[in-house]
């Protein structure tokens, strides 16, 4: 496997820091770049070049700045951009109810024990920068456009207490929110800006106190009887040891209204967004984001179709078949059966987000496909990700190559004035984007 040696940081601490601190944390470019493009990465048949270990991880983080007065990320030709809601506390994800209320769950990572050394010091310092360590609001926000112009004129907090929320699904008149260790409900009527009762406990979810993905994804099935909930690993290739990864790196299927749950699909290290194909047989798909420390051309995120029974090849081997050696034990069988991912999303990009476009005038511009929300890199150099892509669908599976909705997300400084996660389609099939740098829910529309 090559080696690489560490030469210069492209990420900077304070002088006050020492360099040392950033030798001993590992926290550092260490003369590391990319060989391939992100197009590569990209696609049904990704390049998959050898594996790069370096002494100290790349690490390039683009500084959370937000966005000047009067800009906005850069649209595709034929569309336009403007903001829905601004002012919001880092907006993650978005769901849409009946009626077109919009419900934005406001959170962050929940509180964890206090991790000790320079490492996990510098790591904190660090995602601070990068907009990803304020104080989690822990509830969800309900935007209202009631005079169709583009723009929430009303906001109500629809929910509060609760923990880390992310995912959201509305079935036979309860509202289900995944918070980072079980999923809730409460009961809605439409309309309602307010949640008339405290949250009952449906089932609970991997957490623990290290809880490293903590994002907790959540979709209904088309017939109501299921929910499907993404659960990611709890390192990023089992470093603190299989026990603590029981229930993780998998999507949960349960039953409604009982919560009876079970194992869907394994071996997905964090399967974020989760959405449907329609058709006679709707088929689930999630996105992934793989493993880091393997170089910056290793390992593209992935869409894929979620299979029952399914495993994707985490922690023992990536893309198939491909072993990580930094594993141990090995797993031969586990690698053996481990099922090829769909379409790969390019090296690091942290594709969060997706959405079906469904039918509308952003189809017609885009196209049949998945919007994906890509929060951007850390673990590359130069950065991939930062921008939203539509993946085109022939024949019910992703195919050609992804096409830019949105970008300008950093600045040509390397700063982020914004970071896109959540997309989710408004009641006339304009696209939103949550953008949790930025704290703004942007609005996407057809430009004839």
């Amino acid at each position: 496997m090559p080696m690489s040696r560490c030469t210069s940081p492209t990420v900077r601490l304070p002088m006050a820091l020492g360099l040392a601190v950033l030798a001993l944390a590992g926290l550092t470019a260490c003369g590391e770049t990319a060989r391939l493009t992100v197009r590569d990465g990209t696609g049904p048949d990704p390049v998959l070049p050898p594996p790069v270990r370096t002494l100290l991880p790349t690490a390039v983080i683009a500084p959370a700045a937000g966005w000047p007065a009067g800009q906005k990320p850069t649209p595709a030709p034929g569309l336009a951009v403007q903001a829905f809601a601004e002012g919001l506390d880092h907006p993650r994800w978005l769901y849409r109810l009946p009626n077109g209320d919009i419900l934005v769950a406001e959170t962050n990572a929940p509180a964890r024990p206090p991790a000790t050394g320079l490492r996990a010091w510098a790591t904190r310092y660090l995602m601070g920068r990068a907009g990803a360590r304020s104080p989690s609001a822990d509830r969800l926000l309900l935007l209202r456009d009631a005079d169709g112009d583009g723009q929430a004129e009303t906001r109500h907090v629809f929910l509060a207490g609760l923990h880390s929320p992310f995912g959201m699904a509305l079935v036979d008149g309860r509202l289900y929110v995944a918070n980072a260790d079980a999923v809730v409900s409460v009961p809605y009527r439409d309309g309602d800006v307010q949640a008339s009762e405290a949250p009952t406990r449906l089932v609970g979810l991997p957490g623990g106190p290290r809880n490293h993905h903590w994002t907790k994804s959540l979709i209904a099935s088309p017939d109501g009887r299921h929910l499907y909930v993404g659960v990611g690993s709890n390192s990023n290739v089992a470093e603190h040891g299989l026990a603590e990864e029981a229930g993780r790196a998998a999507v949960h299927e349960i039953d409604l209204p009982g919560g009876a749950s079970r194992i869907f699909a394994s071996g997905l290290r964090n399967p974020v967004g989760l959405a449907w194909t329609p058709g006679p047989a709707p088929r689930l798909w999630t996105v992934v984001n793989e493993r880091d420390e393997l170089g910056s051309d290793l390992v593209p995120d992935y869409l894929t179709a979620v299979e029952p029974g399914a495993f994707y090849g985490w922690p023992w081997s990536y893309y198939g078949d491909h072993v990580d050696t930094r594993v141990q034990p090995p797993n031969p069988a586990a690698v053996a059966r481990a099922r090829r991912p769909d379409y790969a999303l390019g090296p690091h990009t942290a594709s969060l987000g997706l959405a079906w476009l469904d039918q509308g005038p952003l189809q017609a511009v885009l196209g049949t496909g998945m919007v994906v929300g890509q929060h951007g890199s850390w673990n590359r150099q130069p950065p991939s990700g930062y921008q939203v892509v539509h993946v085109p669908f022939v024949g019910g599976r992703p195919g050609g190559w992804p096409r830019t909705v949105l970008d300008g997300f950093l600045d040509e400084t390397g700063r982020a004035r914004g970071r896109p996660v959540g997309v989710a389609q408004d009641a006339s099939g304009a696209l939103l984007v949550a953008d949790d740098v930025g704290n703004v829910v942007w609005r996407v529309t057809h430009q004839p």
